[in-house]
This record gives C-alpha cells, structure tokens and sequence, in this order.
C-alpha cells in the first residue's frame, strides 16, 4: 500500500510544482490526501502541507508566484495559508512548535496523521496510522485532543458514516461524558460535518450508534422530541428509528435528500392525539406543523436559504403523493398534472421519501397488501412524471394575467390566480397545446 501511494505522490504533477520551492525547507504531506488514496486509492483535489524551520507566509507566497497561482491567508495568527491554481490547491500551514512529533500529536485521529516528506520521499507514521487504516477503526493518540476541539467528537462519527470504521471505546466514552461540549462550536463548522456524513455509506448505522450513545440529539435537538413517541398500529418501530430507516430506505445519496427523509415527521410530537376508543395514535396536521418547525432547527444550524426551503418543502409535502394516490381522483390526470405544477422540479425526491416512509411503517394495522398498492400508485405517479418532465423546461406561456382578463373581462383577483394555474395544469396534462386551446380552455373553465 505504501509504495501504491508514494508513486501516486511522487506522479502528482501539483505537488512536484511546489516541491520544487521547498528545498530549503522541511515540508511534509499530511492528512486526507494520504487517507484517502490508502483507502479508495483516489487523490483529493485538497492537500494539506505542513512546513518547519522557515517563514511559513513568505515561502506560500513565493510558491504561489513561482506556479502562477494565487495566496489566499486562511489563519493569520496559526500561519496557515492556502495556494491556489487552475488545477488545484493547497492548504500550508507552520507546524507546531517546529516540531513533526508535537504536530502529529495535536492531530484528530491516527489515520489524519501520516506523514509523507517531500524531500526525502519517507512517510513518517509515528501514531501507526497505516496499522489503524488496515484494522478500520478511528482513533486518536490522546483523547485530549476531542478536547482541544469538540468538533472532533462529531468528525468521528462523519469518518465513521463516510469510511464504515470502527470508534475506538476510548472515544465513545469520551464522547458520552462530554458530548454537550458539541455546544461550544460554531454551528457552521457542525452544519459542513454533517453535510458530509449525510453522503456516507454508512450513514445510517452511524445514525444509530449515535442515537445509542445519546449523541444524535445534541447535533439534531429535534430527537429529543420525537423520541417520545413509541411504536403503534401504523409503525412497528418507535419515531427516532422510524425516522432513520426512512433514510434507509431512500435509494439516492443526496444529503439534503436524506435529511429531508430525517426530519420528515419533525412535527408529530405537537400534532400527537390517541383516540380513547380504539387507541389509535393520530398525528393530524404533523406534516404542516413539520415544514416550519424544520425551518427553525436548521436555520440555527446554517443551512442556507435554499437548502432550507428544500427540506421544509419535502417535510410539508411528505404525505402527499401517497394521499393523492389513493383517492379516486388520484391517478387522473388532472390531478397529476396539479401535483407536478406544485412540486417541480422536486417530484422524483418527494415520492422518494414517500415510498422510503411507506416502507418504514410496518406495524400491525398495515397489510402487505396495502404496501404493494400504495408503491405501486407510486410508481404510477412518477411514471406520469418521468413521461412529461422534459416538455416542463420548454412550456410556453400561451396566455399572460393581462390577457386573461382582458378575454373574460375580469379584474385582477384570487379566481384570475387560479385561472391561471388551471391552465398551467391543463398544459402539463397535454390537453392545452396551442394559444387557441389555451384561449377555448379559459373561457369554458368553470372556476
């Protein structure tokens, strides 16, 4: 494995541009650019260098110069710089105490602290950082270091999502003594780990080892609430582990997709009725109350307004691909075609989340029989869409508000809103092709 990565180093023509500028230096490779070409033998655009015994600024400045790159300052007062090319880029950093052995120890985890020098062309692995690769597990050469930095408690379990490895005990019962030290980072360093854990692999079973640990809720606040709420007629597993094996169930590696699947039932615990008859749990309203209470939580966790609207979107809509399937309209096209107005161009991710939470919802009261009908009226609905979806990028508008109304002499009001999306629909449903259509569908539209 060794020599596999030292050819690839030594190959990478990035790195053989700012060798040539270190000569006069001690300058080693360290960090992800190693771990990931040991472990999926592919090379990162990022690479991380750390320099000793000489000026860390002026020698960043002088390699930017000499490749024609740009010096960008990331940490002035911990020296750490960044140069930039066309092609790529590298974060250069003055090492602690001009030392490699104080620099390794500062690091997070044995497989971030190997060290490669490129001027002798050795690794120095003085934490056995290749031996933990081999063996799969995270650790780190002193838990002190979790301490240092809290962040590193959640960056554990994003290498465990992304990698499958195993957490060293040492630690798990750090983590579980001091997981409310989570609070003291700033919540754009948390939201930029979990973006990254959610495109894991192994994201769901770090999912649950984090719930086990009572770790899941100090990063999302919102299980503390929905893990109040137990199995039921409708639900053979109990909200937080519902709410994960949705996420199991969806078939991308969107992250944003599969927290949206995370949080779709944010808003049960405020809508949770029982019926003193039957003892049915009911949860009217939840997927409403959900779209704004998910707002809330990850604003203050820095997602972007995008991103934001995305999720509360998903939330919101959650039960409405299945509910509109089953009614005896459902598979009109009509009612289709006013499905994809609302939802695109977001349709293909909503019924994906609808067919991951029918999937997670076993209890008693639900058949086999009812699971196969409602993937199947799924599967009737994208059908429809995926049928349409490339004419959406092109449809015309064949009739501006302006001459609606000047057609049927109306003023502007809610009911020239709807004539409107009437039309839209009916354009999506194919029966309005030309602006003659367009114009005989608005004058015989009963609204």
């Amino acid at each position: 494995m060794k020599q596999r990565i030292k050819q690839a180093i030594e190959n990478d023509s990035f790195l053989n541009k700012i060798k040539e500028n270190l000569k006069e230096t001690d300058a080693y490779l360290v960090g992800g650019y190693i771990r990931d070409l040991a472990i999926f033998n592919k090379s990162s655009l990022d690479k991380d260098i750390v320099l000793f015994n000489c000026d860390t600024e002026n020698v960043s400045r002088k390699i930017a110069d000499n490749i024609g790159g740009a010096f960008v300052e990331l940490d002035s007062e911990n020296k750490i710089y960044r140069v930039v090319s066309k092609e790529n880029y590298a974060d250069i950093a003055q090492g602690l105490n001009n030392s490699p052995d104080d620099d390794i120890e500062r690091r997070d985890f044995t497989i971030n602290s190997i060290f490669y020098d490129l001027k002798n062309g050795k690794f120095y692995d003085k934490n056995c950082g290749f031996d933990d690769i081999e063996r799969k597990i995270i650790k780190t050469s002193n838990v002190e270091n979790l301490e240092n930095d809290p962040l590193r408690m959640l960056r554990a379990f994003r290498f465990q999502a992304q990698l499958g490895f195993k957490i060293d005990d040492s630690i798990l019962k750090y983590i579980q003594k001091n997981g409310k030290n989570l609070n003291n980072v700033a919540k754009e360093r948390i939201n930029q780990e979990i973006l990254k854990m959610f495109e894991g692999d192994f994201l769901v079973q770090t999912l649950l080892n984090m719930y086990d640990m009572g770790f899941l809720e100090m990063v999302f606040p919102f299980i503390g609430n929905i893990k109040k709420i137990p199995p039921n007629t409708h639900h053979h597993l109990d909200l937080v582990h519902h709410s994960i094996e949705t996420v199991n169930q969806i078939r991308g590696k969107s992250p944003m997709l599969r927290l949206a699947a995370f949080y779709h039932d944010i808003g049960k615990p405020l809508c949770w009725t029982i019926e003193e008859d039957t003892g049915r749990h009911r949860f009217i309203g939840h997927d409403e109350k959900g779209g704004e209470l998910v707002k809330q939580e990850l604003s203050e966790l820095k997602f972007s307004k995008k991103q934001i609207e995305y999720v509360s979107k998903m939330v919101k809509n959650h039960i409405y691909p299945s509910s509109l399937m089953s009614t005896p309209e459902g598979a009109s096209t009509k009612a289709m075609a006013r499905f994809v107005r609302k939802i695109h161009p977001d349709v293909e991710d909503l019924i994906d989340i609808a067919r991951a939470d029918r999937l997670s919802a076993r209890g008693e009261a639900v058949s086999d029989e009812m699971v196969k009908k409602n993937l199947e009226n799924l599967d009737v609905l994208l059908n429809y869409y995926e049928k349409i979806k490339d004419n959406l990028k092109e449809l015309p508008k064949l009739l501006d508000g302006r001459e609606i109304m000047k057609i049927l002499q109306i003023q502007a009001s809610p009911k020239l809103g709807t004539i409107i999306n009437e039309l839209k629909e009916a354009q999506i449903a194919g029966v309005v092709k030309t602006k003659d259509d367009a114009i005989s569908f608005i004058r015989n539209l009963k609204v």
